[in-house]
Parts: structure tokens; C-alpha cells; sequence
């Protein structure tokens, strides 16, 4: 759904008239720039019609501009200006190249666009200062709202109408029976508790109660909208979800339909996950032909002089859902000590001279790119465990199968941030859990990046807790 999505009928018919008729003095200006006179012949009427009815429609259908009240702010406004502007520009562009149409020179076109957005963004800049220094100054506030509940949804409801509410409306504070759980900066705004607000509403003349508490509390909701409705105030509902389900949610829409998830879950929406597969694809392709032929060999040489065994090290590990995979490793363990389920310790005798370096520098995780292109693993996600690890940690940590919802990585959150290698002291896989659920839960493209380069990084410096 869009942010803000209704404005009245008025701003939707003048505003964009206010631009088409700026937009046609930019047209005549830029002609007498580039051309030298101010005729407006031949197929640069036909050129304006096109270049003006195409702003109207993707100004409205894309900006979501047309408002006038502090419901989007300056920076907002700006922003969406300049997107819908490339947007049209590149729209223009295209239909040229595609349909191979005579259109004026590019400079004009050029000398167009400059003048046209300066005269869009000073004249909406304008229109809209001039509304709100009405409304500030001379207007009578038309609306005197109340919160009603003093949870993360009341105080989260004022943070936004204090920034963004339309001008005119008038804050007159914040109804309770817990007043201890404002922030400080926040408790002088309590005008009192649940049972005085009705005498409080009639004696201010009260406007709208917004309603910012858990939906268990209906008898309270049925007596308010009775209330409201009897003295002809608004009443509006602003679900306090986590109050009710006492769990932090996220509300989706399905076109008009509400749907609530107790987790955020970024990576079950098949868009993530392609632009993350898409991702892995490419980059496990570029280190497997690129730095593979070069590093690998001389990795197995090392392993191959240093004890007798085989380069690669093989194990079944848990990933997406639990499902077992074949991890691939290069060894760096000796290979006659037959506790492959058992974890590497500080100074684990198990551990060879070159395997040391391997591990300490995340060398031993360079064959599981294979993993990656086969879609066992991604680069990054939660680091798969061992199999006895899963039996033994899911009996006294609540949480810990949820990091395998996603498909795991050759590097994690966890890692970065000094969660990895032994796990035995008391609270470091709780941590380590808590942060792969962090990632979990705050997926984007931008933090799978971060994490990379924090990897490498760790890597040229060395990992302390690696061994």
C-alpha cells in the first residue's frame, strides 16, 4: 500500500494544473534559450501535450505528491519530485530510441527538463509553505485529538502526528493507568487516567480519541464508541498488536486485507530470494574461476605435504528446514582420530600445522562456493552446525531451529560480530542464536555486503577465535 494514500479531490485538479501550466513556461522559455525567439510552432505544441499529459499521469500514479499538509515534509516531497521526474525522463527516452521518432535537439530537451523541474519543485515548495503559514497562523484548529494508552503504539502514533499530523491539528495529550511506562521526556503530556478522559473530552472539546491499546480490552472499546458517538467525536482504532499478542508484529497487506506475522521474515518473499540466489549464483562463480585454479592448488599441496589424507573433508550438515547436506571442507584435521562429530578446541591435537592457518584465516571454507552454486548454502546466512550440535542444542534453546529457516552460509552475522569457533562456554550459542536471528529477521542485500566485507576483513587480520 502507498504511504500516504488519500488527498483530497481539490489538490488532485489544481496542483497538477499549477504544473502543466509551469511546465508550459518552461517550454516557451527553453525555446527562446536554445532557438532564439519565443514562436511555439510546428511539433512543439504536439511535444508539450505529450511531455505534460505524461507527468500528470505518473506524477499521480507513482509521487503520491499531490499534498499540501505536513503529511509529507519537504525532504519527501523533493525526493518524490526528483524519482518521478527520471521516471518521465526515462519513459521519454525510451519511446524515442524504441520508435526511432524525429524529436527536438537535445539540447532543448535538456534545457527543458532543467527548467521544468525547477519551476514543478519551487512552485510545490511554495504552494505548500503558503498553505501551511495559513493554517499556522491564521487558521482555527479544526481537530483536538487524545491518545488513549501509553504502550509502544500510543507512543509511536505521537512521534508520527507530531511530525507529520496536518496543521491545524492540536495534541491535547495522553490518557492512562500506567503512566510509569512513558518515557520521561513524555509523562508531563498525561492529562490523566482511563476513567477521567469522557469528563476531560467534554470539558476541552475533544475532537478525536485515538485509541492505542490492546484489542483484548473490548468492553472498554464498545463504552468508548458509545461515548464518541453520543457527544460526536471520532473514535479510531490504532491496534496495539504486540499489547495483544505481547510479541512484536508486522502487518501485511494483501490489497485491502490486513494479514499480522508475529516474526518479519525478509526472505520468504520470493523477490529476496531470487535477488539473493541471482547473487550467489554470480559471485561463488567468480571465486570458483577465478580464484580456485590459483589458491586451491596450492592450498592441496600444502595438505597433501603436510599428513597423509585426502584434500577435501566431507560431512553431512543441516540446512534449510533441516534438510542434510554434504558440507565440503579442506581438511585440516589428521585423518585417523574418528571423532569427526566432535568440536575443535583450543589447541585441539587433532589439528594439523597448515590446517591451523586454514582455519584461522577461514581458508578450510573456500570448496563449500561449491555448496553455494549448488544451492546447499549461500555466502551468507547462519552458519550450519554439526548434526550432534542440532540434537543437543534444540532440547534447551527455544529458538535455535528457527535459524534454519533460511538457507545457511559460508559466513554469518554471528561470525562477524565474534560469535564462531567453540561453543562450550555458557552463552555463546545463545548469542550466537540470537544473532543469527537478527539477520534472520533484518535480511536486506545491503547487510548480506556488509557482512562480506567484514569478513574479509577478519580474514586478512586473522580470526582470534578460530582453531
Amino acid at each position: 500500500m502507498e504511504r500516504y494514500r488519500h488527498y483530497t479531490d481539490t489538490s488532485r485538479i489544481i496542483l497538477p494544473l499549477a504544473d502543466m501550466l509551469l511546465i508550459f513556461g518552461a517550454f516557451r522559455l527553453a525555446g527562446f534559450q536554445q532557438l532564439g525567439n519565443w514562436h511555439f510552432g510546428g511539433y512543439y505544441p504536439f511535444f508539450y501535450v505529450i511531455f505534460a499529459l505524461l507527468w500528470w499521469i505518473l506524477s499521480g500514479q507513482f509521487a503520491n505528491i499531490y499534498r499540501t499538509d505536513r503529511l509529507i515534509t519537504y525532504p519527501e516531497k523533493l525526493l518524490y519530485l526528483m524519482r518521478t521526474f527520471v521516471l518521465h525522463a526515462g519513459v521519454i527516452l525510451l519511446t524515442i530510441l524504441l520508435l526511432e521518432l524525429y524529436w527536438p535537439p537535445a539540447r532543448y530537451l535538456f534545457a527543458v527538463y532543467a527548467f521544468s523541474v525547477t519551476a514543478v519543485v519551487a512552485g510545490r515548495f511554495l504552494m505548500t509553505f503558503l498553505y501551511r503559514t495559513y493554517h499556522r497562523h491564521l487558521a482555527r484548529p479544526h481537530s483536538r485529538f487524545v491518545i488513549l494508552g501509553s504502550g509502544p503504539s500510543g507512543q509511536e502514533l505521537y512521534r508520527f502526528l507530531e511530525s507529520h499530523d496536518p496543521i491545524a491539528n492540536q495534541f491535547m495529550g495522553f490518557f492512562t493507568d500506567t503512566p510509569h511506562t512513558l518515557p520521561t521526556e513524555l509523562r508531563p503530556l498525561v492529562r490523566g487516567r482511563l476513567a477521567e478522559l469522557k469528563n476531560y473530552c467534554l470539558h476541552e472539546q475533544v475532537d478525536e480519541i485515538y485509541f492505542a491499546m490492546p484489542l483484548d480490552r473490548r468492553q472498554l472499546i464498545e463504552d468508548l464508541s458509545r461515548f464518541a458517538d453520543e457527544h460526536f467525536l471520532s473514535f479510531r482504532i490504532v491496534p496495539d498488536f504486540r499489547g495483544t499478542v505481547r510479541k512484536d508484529v508486522n502487518v501485511y497487506f494483501y490489497d485491502h486485507l490486513p494479514i499480522l506475522t508475529i516474526r518479519h521474515e525478509p526472505l520468504g518473499i520470493r523477490a529476496n530470494l531470487a535477488v539473493k540466489r541471482v547473487f550467489d549464483i554470480v559471485f561463488s562463480l567468480t571465486v570458483i574461476l577465478l580464484i580456485f585454479p590459483v589458491v586451491l592448488t596450492a592450498l592441496a599441496a600444502l595438505i597433501k605435504l603436510d599428513s597423509p589424507g585426502p584434500v577435501f573433508f566431507r560431512q553431512m550438515r543441516p540446512g534449510k528446514r533441516n534438510q542434510l547436506f554434504p558440507c565440503f571442507k579442506l581438511r585440516t584435521m589428521r585423518t585417523n582420530h574418528g571423532q569427526s562429530e566432535l568440536q575443535a578446541t583450543k589447541g585441539d591435537s587433532r589439528i594439523t600445522r597448515v590446517g591451523q592457518y586454514l582455519r584461522k584465516y577461514n581458508l578450510d571454507e573456500l570448496p563449500q562456493f561449491f555448496n553455494v552454486l549448488l544451492g546447499h548454502m549461500s555466502v551468507v546466512g547462519p552458519r550450519p552446525n554439526m548434526i550432534s550440535q542440532l540434537e543437543e542444542y534444540s532440547k534447551h534453546i527455544r529458538t535455535y531451529q528457527m535459524r534454519h529457516a533460511v538457507t545457511p552460509g559460508i559466513t554469518g552475522y554471528a561470525q562477524v560480530n565474534g560469535f564462531r569457533g567453540e561453543t562450550r562456554e555458557a552463552g555463546t550459542m545463545e548469542k550466537r542464536v540470537e544473532y543469527d536471528l537478527k539477520y534472520v529477521e533484518n535480511w536486506s542485500f545491503g547487510l548480506d555486503m556488509k557482512i562480506i566485507f567484514l569478513t574479509v576483513w577478519n580474514m586478512v587480520r586473522g580470526e582470534k577465535n578460530a582453531y
